[in-house]
């Protein structure tokens, strides 16, 4: 399977953010850090990672990588769905954002930006502007829920956003902890944890959603995507779809120790094509 969809791939773009300097700043100076397992820390010059395909379908996704708003599961969370993509025919890009370290706009900022700049090089790489979607895993798939919730206009709007068993809300009882201290601090104000409990900023205009979850899930409880779920439901959010699968844990990704693997690449590629506009 890999040796055939490496056919539909093209040499990745690799594009700074913020050529410019980002508008805000985190903190953090110094050199990136590579980690075990293809994770990486203390990014300070984010970037994203585009990989053409040569019969594009005029789909795009950004992949935001988890890893508790401290470090970025790189490979199994991002790099490593590209062939799998290129194959659908959708450009895929994968995001390296920076952490918050107490600044919980940066994050956001960045993945408000990736959007901008697929959308402006849309004609080049053969992308419909109005078909790109944000994907997230973990502290990433809550990443990737704030853009569907909280863009600040039009132009950083996704169009469909997709959810690995993603922290949703920042309520202490449900949350991942880890996430919530990292991105709004021990001692938030109840505005700022209001703001990142995603679920409470679901509204009509929130894209369409493909959520997928374990039961056994003791890293993130499955109460964040499920309460998510709910919301887009009762917003009247159509064409949305919760997977939740019996085992498996946190973190798989694109991994093939993934019991559930066959099961959720099938729906999630039925979902693109069926209930994506």
């Amino acid at each position: 399977m890999f040796i055939s969809t490496m056919l539909f791939a093209q040499t990745p773009i690799v594009l700074p953010l913020w050529p410019e300097g980002a508008p805000n700043s985190n903190g953090l100076t110094g050199t990136e850090e590579d980690l075990e397992g293809g994770r990486v820390a203390n990014v300070v010059q984010p970037s994203i990672t585009v990989y053409p395909v040569k019969n594009p379908n005029g789909m795009a996704i950004i992949a935001c990588p988890g890893g508790g708003y401290a470090r970025l599961a790189m490979n199994h969370e991002g790099h490593d769905m590209a062939a799998w993509m290129g194959a659908q025919g959708i450009t895929y890009v994968v995001l390296k954002y920076r952490m918050p370290n107490g600044h919980h706009e940066v994050p956001l900022s960045d993945a408000e930006q990736a959007i901008r700049l697929v959308r402006a090089h849309a004609s080049e790489w053969g992308i419909n502007p109005a078909r790109i979607g944000i994907m997230g895993a973990s502290a990433g798939g809550h990443l990737a829920a704030s853009l569907a919730t909280l863009y600040s206009s039009e132009e950083t709007r996704p169009d469909f956003q997709i959810l690995f068993y993603p922290v949703i809300s920042m309520n202490p009882q449900v949350t991942h902890a880890g996430s919530r201290e990292n991105l709004i601090g021990k001692n938030p104000t109840p505005e700022l944890e209001k703001r990142y409990t995603l679920e409470k900023q679901v509204n009509a205009r929130t894209p369409q959603a493909f959520i997928m979850l374990s039961a056994d899930d003791r890293s993130v409880p499955p109460a964040n995507g499920i309460h998510y779920f709910e919301a887009l439901l009762t917003n009247g959010v159509s064409g949305c779809s919760l997977h939740v699968y019996p085992s498996g844990g946190h973190g798989w990704g694109f991994r093939d120790g993934f019991a559930f693997k066959r099961q959720w690449t099938g729906e999630l590629e039925k979902w693109l094509k069926e209930e994506v506009k």
